[in-house]
């Protein structure tokens, strides 16, 4: 209704303006007619821009109306949201109250859980109170049985150092009983080959002189006071009169006194040759060591076939590769070889009479009391010293093997550090032989008891190393 009054109004104001503009027109037609199509086309401008305002309001008019046509639906859709979410803060507080009951229950049932573990830590309570009384007992009792046993320990070390000193007696004793027997060996005309001594019955010895009676009866003398642990000055006095004594009743000179030879010694078992020195040429052991060793007796028959000693023997174990080696090689002084407890702790022994190419028949002993070691060859004790590894034990477990030195445990050889010659009768203890077993052994006359390993335990023999079986060690190529 509004634009048609507007429409009216300007029509109004056309007809009006048309009806004033006639009479001017009559009059001067030329003249009047240009202002007219002037106010006509300021008209039409006007009624474009009017035009234009009408559209604006319309537009405005129409989105007023859809504004308005929409706050119903707005209005409804509003009122369903509120109605959803009334729903959910129902469901919300439903849940919640439902959330609490279970609250409730189990803070209930946790109350009587708790009254429970208290009842229980009050018996534990009482239990470990009764339990830290007996452990107070009990470490009371312990600490009695380590007092016990550290005086255990110190009466074992005294009887230990008692026993090392009578070994070491024993030893000085046998040597010197060992000279005795020489001395009567070369002061009687008919006595047997040396290193095999007899003894001349009352007979002989009666047909012979009294000289040689009386030496009869000072041997036996000076056996029994041996055998009753006289002092080694004792022993040393009584070697130096039976010496006086001889010189005047022997009508001749002693002769000189041979070493007994290596081809009296017969089986003494398979003879192990190494011909080169190969690092292929290898004799494992097995099994090794069982259990700690804090003793140790090495001997064999040997060889050599070079001019410097090889390795013997070489015992590794993870830890260390060398715990115990009786090691040579061709950059050491001739005829030295190390013996290696534990690296690098070692001693070096000369074993120079090897070198003549002969049979030799050698003994390696070491004992942890004291660190004593003790080297035989040939029956004679030609090394000894101590505080070498005093207190040590060889582990078990590792590898053994003869002709090589293990830089790792069960290889890595070197050419230069093997052994070329032969070997026999090799047997190894875990106890200090004495004299006599070393004596009686590289004579032939029996094998010490005890011997934890020998060549029977060579389980893997590589190379070329070559086994000969012999009669007698003379026979053997």
């Amino acid at each position: 209704m509004g634009c048609l009054k507007k429409t009216l109004s300007f029509l109004l104001i056309f007809v009006s303006i048309y009806a004033r503009g006639t009479p001017l027109q009559e009059t001067d037609p030329v003249r009047q007619r240009k202002p007219f199509f002037e106010r006509l086309r300021r008209l039409e401008e006007q009624f474009q821009r009017l035009q234009q305002v009408t559209l604006t309001h319309l537009q405005d008019i129409a989105n007023n109306y859809n504004v308005y046509y929409n706050v119903d639906a707005r209005f409804q859709s509003l009122v369903e949201e509120s109605q959803a979410i009334a729903l959910a803060v129902n469901q919300s507080q439903a849940a919640i109250q439902e959330d609490v009951a279970h609250l409730k229950t189990w803070f209930r049932k946790n109350q009587r859980r708790s009254k429970k573990v208290d009842a229980q830590l009050q018996a534990l309570n009482l239990s470990l109170s009764t339990n830290s009384r007996q452990w107070v007992e009990e470490e009371r009792e312990q600490k009695a049985q380590r007092e016990a046993t550290a005086n255990l320990t110190l009466g074992l070390r005294a009887l230990q150092d008692s026993l090392a000193s009578l070994s070491q007696q024993v030893h000085s004793q046998e040597a010197r009983l060992a000279a005795l027997e020489g001395q009567m060996q070369r002061a009687s005309p008919g006595a047997a080959a040396p290193g095999l001594t007899t003894v001349p019955t009352p007979t002989q010895l009666a047909q012979r002189g009294p000289g040689s009676l009386q030496l009869r009866r000072s041997s036996q003398t000076s056996r029994a006071s041996l055998h009753r642990g006289s002092p080694p000055q004792d022993f040393t006095v009584h070697v130096q009169k039976t010496q006086k004594f001889q010189a005047p009743s022997s009508p001749q000179a002693a002769p000189p006194r041979t070493q007994q030879g290596p081809g009296n010694i017969c089986s003494t078992g398979p003879v192990l040759i190494f011909p080169n020195a190969s690092t292929e040429n290898v004799i494992f052991l097995s099994p090794g060591f069982l259990v700690p060793l804090r003793a140790l007796s090495f001997c064999s028959w040997v060889r050599m076939a070079s001019g410097h000693l090889g390795t013997l023997l070489s015992y590794a174990t993870k830890d260390n590769d060398n715990k115990l080696v009786l090691h040579g090689r061709d950059s050491l002084v001739p005829g030295t070889i190390h013996f290696v407890i534990g690296d690098p702790i070692f001693r070096e022994l000369s074993l120079r009479p090897l070198l003549d190419g002969q049979w030799h028949h050698i003994c390696i002993i070491w004992t942890s009391m004291e660190g004593k070691y003790w080297l035989h060859i040939d029956r004679r004790i030609v090394a000894t010293g101590s505080r070498f590894r005093e207190g040590y034990e060889i582990p078990p477990g590792g590898s053994l093997v003869l002709g090589q030195e293990q830089d790792t445990m069960g290889g890595q050889f070197d050419s230069s550090e093997a052994f070329v010659g032969s070997i026999s009768g090799l047997a190894i203890w875990d106890r200090a032989l004495i004299p006599r077993e070393v004596a009686n052994l590289a004579t032939g006359k029996e094998l010490p008891t005890g011997a934890i390993l020998t060549l029977t335990n060579a389980t893997s023999v590589g190379g070329f190393v070559q086994r000969a079986n012999c009669t007698c060690l003379e026979q053997c190529p």
